[in-house]
């Protein structure tokens, strides 16, 4: 298997985690653990289990000048990205949220000219054009609009957040180029459980945990361990491989695996519209992942 091919299974993997994922933190949160609890949780968690395997993984000293950078991808990609979207999530529906997290690759398509100077191929705008109809119409036909408290905060938190983990993504490439990811990766979230962790104590502490059954547990720990120490991991040894577009387009990937999954569950069912979307997303996809 090529370095490319792996790259590209490893963020395919990050999707079908995180399209899982959204069934299973639904169950958590809110009547378990509250959103900011949570992140603390997943975070707290996660900085553990970082600094445990940086132990095994390769001695690289990071140069002083790039602890900044590190911890602008903590507050980007850790600490405002999950404290948006949890907090929004719980505001909005979770349609609206993953209609407005498919914005992502737009995003970063957008900071990647400005920043990094990449170039606007045609083929890779109408990729992420065609993935976001296909994501929009599985998000939209055959769902309604419920449990949204405050939709208008919940959206804009929502949408702070695509923003937010569009800039993670073009911080950390750099990161990428110059360390190996088991050595900067655990100061990231060391960042970034400092910064949650005023916002997430309050929760934490409220957890009664003598009320949460063995089965939320297990759910937890899936979160932590999989849908964020994992996805991370895999994150960014895709990144070291392609470009900030081409793994933010696989954010179109999630919804497609939540339905997959909420279909094998039996809590949905196949339609002909969701076929078509899914063809309209792994065409988007294919068409940004391709080389010239």
């Amino acid at each position: 298997m090529s370095k490319r091919t792996w790259a590209l299974f490893a963020a395919t993997l990050v999707s079908i985690i995180y399209g899982v994922t959204f069934t299973i933190a639904k169950d958590v949160m809110p009547k378990y653990v509250e959103p900011f609890g949570f992140i603390t949780m997943r975070v707290g968690g996660s900085v553990l289990l970082f600094w445990l395997v940086s132990f095994f993984g390769p001695k690289e000293k990071i140069a002083l000048e790039d602890f900044p950078r590190i911890a602008a991808a903590a507050l980007f990609g850790v600490a405002l990205n999950m404290l948006t979207f949890f907090k929004g999530l719980s505001y909005t529906s979770p349609i609206m949220g993953a209609v407005l997290m498919v914005t992502t690759p737009m995003i970063v398509l957008i900071l990647s000219a400005i920043i990094m100077k990449e170039r606007m191929q045609k083929r890779k705008i109408f990729g992420i054009i065609l993935g976001l109809a296909g994501t929009i119409t599985l998000i939209l036909y055959g769902k309604s609009m419920v449990n949204a408290p405050n939709a208008t905060l919940g959206n804009l938190l929502v949408f702070i957040n695509a923003i937010s983990y569009g800039f993670y993504l073009i911080l950390v490439k750099k990161l990428m180029d110059k360390y190996n990811a088991f050595t900067f990766v655990k100061w990231i979230y060391t960042f970034g459980f400092i910064m949650v962790l005023p916002f997430g104590w309050r929760e934490f502490h409220a957890i009664n945990w003598t009320t949460i059954p063995t089965d939320i547990f297990w759910k937890i720990g899936f979160v932590v361990v999989f849908s964020t120490f994992l996805t991370y991991l895999l994150n960014l040894i895709s990144m070291r491989e392609l470009k900030p577009t081409t793994v933010a387009v696989f954010i179109y990937l999630q919804p497609l695996f939540a339905t997959i999954f909420a279909v094998g569950l039996g809590k949905d069912e196949l339609s002909l519209v969701k076929l078509l979307s899914a063809v309209l997303i792994f065409a988007g996809v294919y068409l940004v992942t391709q080389k010239k």
